[in-house]
């Protein structure tokens, strides 16, 4: 087998075992239980599987991803708002240039606005990144951001078609591949993503 070709098999299982665990997620009898359900799924993952972004020198002293303690008051089912029609293309070395389209907004109670996007090539997956106050201070949030949903991956915490509504669990906020391996590409947080507040559940950066 090719290394490109082993490659590439060791990523499919990668977004397989994320498909599977955010539907253990989304079915799981509290949403506590469904939290460390996933930190410890994650942490497995980036600490054993061969697709994993953690660099090598990085695994061998790893004891676990910095995640906060869940907090139930971060936890939302919010309605997708209407939003100005808008778009980002995000360019990467591997797959082109990536098209979003703004397709809608949500309010997080005293806390502000984040934008939902869509992937408008193939997929047409779900993306809500987010920046918070703590991005890039020692012991808070990475500085380019974090993923709250991204369905094409795998990352989806429910949603209702018939009410319009999301589900938005902070604590589940996790970091890009690209805060562990400098190699990948990710989109961050657009002017729309960013918030005032701080988050200070789901994973932390450094901590």
């Amino acid at each position: 087998m090719t290394t490109s070709a082993r490659t590439t098999l060791e990523v499919a299982d990668w977004r397989r075992r994320v498909f599977a665990l955010y539907s253990a997620v989304r079915h799981a009898d509290s949403p506590e239980e469904a939290h460390e359900l996933w930190r410890i799924e994650r942490d497995e993952l980036l600490l054993h599987h061969p697709a994993t972004p953690l660099l090598a020198d990085d695994r061998v002293m790893f004891e676990g991803l910095p995640i906060a303690s869940y907090d139930p008051a971060w936890r939302f089912e919010l309605p997708i708002l209407d939003a100005e029609p808008g778009g980002f293309d995000f360019a990467t070395g591997t797959d082109g240039v990536v098209p979003f389209e703004r397709i809608g907004r949500v309010e997080i109670p005293d806390t502000g606005s984040l934008d939902v996007w869509r992937l408008t090539t193939y997929g047409g997956g779900l993306f809500i990144p987010l920046r918070d106050s703590l991005a890039g201070k020692p012991g808070g949030t990475y500085g380019g951001g974090r993923y709250l949903i991204d369905t094409i991956k795998g990352a989806d915490l429910g949603s209702d078609a018939h009410r319009g509504t999301i589900v938005l669990d902070f604590n589940f906020a996790y970091n890009p591949s690209c805060a562990y391996d400098p190699a990948w590409a990710c989109p961050l947080a657009q002017p729309g993503n960013v918030l005032d507040v701080a988050v200070p559940v789901g994973e932390l950066y450094g901590a």
